[in-house]
């Protein structure tokens, strides 16, 4: 069985399709139910795939902040949960050699940061002072997120793009320089959020995958001219 035809990814394509279309019709509190099987359908994909036990660990604290940031009065609790799922896929990309890519392509982590830093100057003036202390802490780690994901792969690194387009609106909404109630940006922020997780999470898993293939003397932190595909792979 290949990884895309795996009955968890199966049943996560069913789940977004789901909720995207409860999320429109703004079905309470089935839409919130079905956001909170996103994340864990994930990671019994990565489990069955043998992914990495920090991408699972990631995921679960995604599900944790899904779920806080459903309930009253826990949009903190639900901004922490997901800054450490956060912490955890930069600790797996810098030990993927993300550092070393960075610094042979500095212009990666400028661009995140200049989009950090215009995402909080813009919507600085509309937040409430109890999210103020933490909206820099948690856009750094947005930021570490991006520019780790797409010095170490592709496919990841369109994961953390999104992931930062997605919370950005949320900002960008808590700040009331856009309606945070309206149909259009809940489905933009949830779409984005849901594209991005996954192909994180692909992205991770193929990668870790073709590591794997290498054999044991391949150093998955030094970038090749044959990386991500081996001259002897057969199409």
């Amino acid at each position: 069985m290949t990884a895309m035809k795996s009955p968890w990814i199966i049943a996560f394509g069913v789940v977004t399709v789901v909720h995207l279309v409860l999320n429109g019709a703004e079905a309470d509190p089935w839409d919130s139910i079905s956001k909170c099987l996103l994340a864990p359908l994930l990671v019994g994909w990565v489990v069955e795939q043998k992914g990495p036990r920090l991408l699972a660990l990631a995921l679960v604290f995604c599900f944790f902040g899904d779920l806080f940031l459903e309930l009253d009065d826990l949009f903190i609790v639900g901004m922490a949960a997901f800054a450490l799922g956060h912490i955890c896929f930069i600790r797996f990309f810098v030990s993927r050699g993300a550092v070393g890519q960075l610094k042979r392509k500095p212009w990666i982590l400028a661009v995140y940061i200049a989009a950090g830093i215009a995402m909080i100057v813009y919507g600085w003036s509309g937040l409430e002072d109890g999210l103020k202390p933490v909206v820099p802490i948690y856009a750094a780690l947005l930021v570490g997120t991006g520019a780790t994901s797409l010095a170490t792969d592709v496919r990841a690194g369109i994961g953390g793009l999104l992931f930062l387009i997605s919370d950005g609106l949320i900002l960008l909404g808590e700040a009331d320089k856009i309606d945070k109630d309206a149909t259009w940006t809940g489905l933009a922020i949830m779409a984005t959020y849901i594209a991005a997780i996954f192909f994180l999470t692909s992205g991770i898993l193929n990668r870790e995958k073709v590591t794997l293939a290498a054999g044991p003397g391949f150093d998955p932190t030094v970038r090749t001219d044959c990386w991500p595909v081996f001259p002897d792979a057969k199409a």
